[in-house]
């Protein structure tokens, strides 16, 4: 009987312990992972102040890209040699895949839905000049570029469509 209540006053004595020791337990763990999330977040907030100004770099380089791909503007800028519309065909797509490669980094930068829509727009204009040499109207380099520039007069090019989305997900960045 008596080992029983030298128990049991150990237990009284160690009770009190014990339950101080749980509530510390669990206020340090609570307490440790908020001081984790914090640092976490503080690590991402200075992490982010270097990236925006990359990633708009590269939104600002493929905003470029699909302007001078465009094809009112390429064909404006990029003028015939000869009157060979095979050749002013080849100089055309040679332009916009060496834009296209010169590019090709800022996919990283940016949502894959963005970069899709920048290569479908590339392969759209890219087709867009394809199919208007097979037309037998245009028989040299000039009318390919009037029947061209004719073509996207009243309609929204490839390029256009594709700088709205661009311009929708910059402004997500600030949102």
């Amino acid at each position: 009987m008596e080992e029983a209540t030298q128990i049991l006053s150990y237990v009284a004595y160690l009770l009190p312990a014990i339950v101080v020791g749980l509530i510390s337990y669990f206020f340090f763990k609570g307490h440790t992972a908020n001081e984790e999330g914090r640092r976490r977040y503080l690590i991402q907030k200075e992490a982010q102040k270097s990236v925006i100004p990359v990633r708009l770099q590269a939104y600002e380089r493929i905003t470029l890209f699909l302007e001078r791909i465009d094809p009112n503007k390429i064909l404006i800028r990029v003028k015939p040699y000869s009157d060979d519309i095979q050749e002013y065909e080849n100089l055309l797509i040679k332009s916009i895949d060496q834009e296209y490669e010169h590019n090709l980094s800022q996919q990283i930068y940016v949502s894959p839905e963005c970069w899709n829509l920048i290569t479908a727009a590339k392969n759209a204009t890219l087709q867009i000049i394809r199919q208007s040499v097979m037309n037998e109207k245009n028989d040299s380099s000039d009318k390919l570029r009037h029947y061209i520039l004719n073509h996207f007069m009243g309609e929204i090019t490839p390029s256009k469509k594709a700088l709205e989305y661009v311009n929708k997900e910059v402004k997500e960045l600030f949102d």
